[in-house]
C-alpha cells in the first residue's frame, strides 16, 4: 500500500504504546520492561523442494509476546516483508486485543518471508507443512494456536492442523482456527473481523448522534475484513459505500456502490479498478474522501503526521492492524475524530477464534446466530467498556484500549506472581 513508511519499526511503536499506558496508570518499572518483551520468540530456517526439484530456504517466525492471562493467540501470515520486529510488533497487539475483549488468552505472531503470489499450491502446502513441523513444538490447543492472516487461509490451517495431528498420532482440531467447517471451524468466522467492526461502528455512532443509516463509508483494503464490513453496513444498517480499494488502486462513487457488485468485479478481475461507472482514486484519496465513517482495512502505518491532517471522516474505524502512527493519533484527537483502534474495532476474528477452539475442545458446535449474538455481545461489551475509561480519564479511544487491556494484562501478572 502506498503511504506505508519503512522506517517505521512497528516494534519501537508498540513499545511506545506501553510506555504512554504504563505512565497513565502508574506501571513500575519491573512490570513495565516485563510487559515490554516477547516471553519466547522461535526464528526457523528451512528447506521446501520447489515444483521445479530445486530447494530453497526459507526463514519463519513464531513469537509468544505474553501468557499471563492463558495460550497465546495469533496468525501466520506469508509475505515478502515478514520481519522479526514486525511479528513481536503484531504479537504484543494480539496480547492487547484478547484481554480488550475479555478472553482468556495471550497474544502471538507467526510469519514466513516468502512471496505466496509466485509459489503453486504444492509449494505453499511443503512450505506449510515444513513451517509447522520446526514451531510444532511450542504450539498446541494449551500453548498457542494459530490461525490465517495476511495470504493464509482455511486451507493453510487444514495444513497445519493435519501436520500436527500427524505428529501426535490423533486429531488435534483445537491446534489452530480459522478452519473449514468440515474440520472443526465454526459458523461465522470468516467475516468476523468486518462483522465485529460494524458492531463497534454502529456503537460509536449512537454515542456521537451520527446516523449510519444513508451515513457515507470509505474503506481502504478491500479485502476479507473491509468488503465484509461494507456488506453489513449498506445491508443491515443502509450506509452508502462510496470509496473503495487494494493493492491495485481505489475506486469513487458519490451515490455509493453495492459492495457485493464490486466484490464480484474484483473476483473476475482481481481488482477493485475499473469497477463500472466509478471514478479512478489512489489509495491516499480513499483515506481523505469526504465521508462520515473511514475504514482502513489494508497495512500498517496508513495514517501518518504527513496525511492526518487531510482525514475527513468523524469515525476511522481500524480493521486493520497498526494503520495509525501515535503522532497521527494526536492530531485525530485534536480535530475530534473518534478512532476506533485496531485492539478494538478488528476483535471480532480473534472472538470467533475463540468460540472455534472452544467448540473444539468439547466437540460441540453453534449455529450461525448464536455465534453471531455472543459476537455482538462481546463487541458491544468491550466498545463500552472502553468509552467508559475514554470518558472518565479524558483520553482516546487508543489509549483507553491499552488502559483497559495492559491493566488486565498487569493483574494476570501480579496476581500470578514470578515462578520460581
Amino acid at each position: 500500500m502506498a503511504n506505508t513508511e519503512s522506517s517505521i519499526n512497528p516494534f519501537e511503536t508498540a513499545k511506545q504504546q506501553i510506555d504512554i499506558v504504563a505512565d497513565l496508570i502508574g506501571i513500575n518499572d519491573g512490570t513495565r520492561e516485563v510487559l515490554k518483551h516477547p516471553k519466547r520468540e522461535l526464528t526457523v530456517n528451512f528447506p521446501v523442494r520447489m515444483d521445479d526439484g530445486s530447494y530453497r530456504v526459507f526463514t519463519g517466525h513464531r513469537v509468544q509476546y505474553n501468557m499471563a492471562r492463558g495460550p497465546c493467540k495469533g496468525g501466520i501470515r506469508y509475505h515478502p516483508q515478514v520481519s522479526l520486529d514486525e511479528v513481536r510488533a503484531l504479537a504484543a497487539w494480539m496480547t492487547w486485543k484478547c484481554a480488550v475483549v475479555n478472553i482468556p488468552y495471550g497474544g502471538a505472531k507467526g510469519g514466513v518471508i516468502c512471496d505466496p503470489k509466485h509459489m503453486s499450491k504444492g509449494e505453499l502446502e511443503r512450505l506449510t507443512r515444513r513451517y509447522t513441523s520446526e514451531i510444532s513444538s511450542i504450539i498446541g490447543p494449551e500453548m498457542d494456536i494459530p490461525a490465517p492472516d495476511v495470504y493464509t487461509d482455511s486451507q493453510t490451517m487444514s495444513w497445519i492442523m493435519d501436520t500436527y495431528s500427524m505428529q501426535k498420532g490423533y486429531s488435534v482440531p483445537g491446534v489452530v482456527t480459522g478452519k473449514p467447517l468440515s474440520l472443526g471451524g465454526s459458523e461465522g468466522r470468516g467475516e468476523a473481523t468486518g462483522r465485529g467492526c460494524a458492531y463497534v461502528i454502529r456503537e460509536s455512532a449512537k454515542d456521537l448522534g451520527l446516523r449510519v443509516k444513508n451515513g457515507t463509508v470509505a474503506i481502504q483494503g478491500f479485502g476479507n475484513a473491509g468488503s465484509v464490513a461494507a456488506n453489513i453496513l449498506a445491508e443491515e444498517q443502509g450506509a452508502k459505500i462510496v470509496a473503495v480499494s487494494d493493492s491495485k488502486g481505489g475506486i469513487y462513487k458519490a451515490d455509493g456502490f453495492n459492495p457485493r457488485a464490486v466484490e464480484e468485479h474484483k473476483r473476475k478481475t482481481g481488482s477493485v479498478v475499473g469497477f463500472p461507472g466509478a471514478k479512478a482514486i489512489s489509495n491516499e484519496e480513499v483515506l481523505e474522501t469526504q465521508a462520515d465513517i473511514l475504514i482502513p482495512a489494508a497495512l500498517e502505518n496508513q495514517i501518518t503526521k504527513k496525511n492526518a491532517d487531510k482525514i475527513r471522516a468523524k469515525i476511522v474505524a481500524e480493521a486493520a492492524n497498526g494503520p495509525t502512527l501515535p503522532e497521527a493519533d494526536t492530531v485525530l484527537f485534536q480535530k475530534k475524530i473518534t478512532v476506533l483502534p485496531d485492539i478494538l474495532a478488528n476483535a471480532g476474528g480473534v472472538t470467533v477464534s475463540y468460540f472455534e477452539w472452544a467448540q473444539d475442545i468439547q466437540g460441540f458446535f453453534w449455529p450461525l446466530a448464536e455465534v453471531n449474538n455472543r459476537l455482538e455481545r462481546v463487541m458491544v461489551q468491550s466498545y463500552n467498556d472502553v468509552h467508559k475509561v475514554a470518558t472518565e480519564r479524558k483520553v482516546h479511544n487508543r489509549t483507553a484500549a491499552y488502559v483497559l487491556a495492559i491493566q488486565r494484562v498487569v493483574d494476570a501478572i501480579r496476581i500470578r506472581g514470578i515462578y520460581p
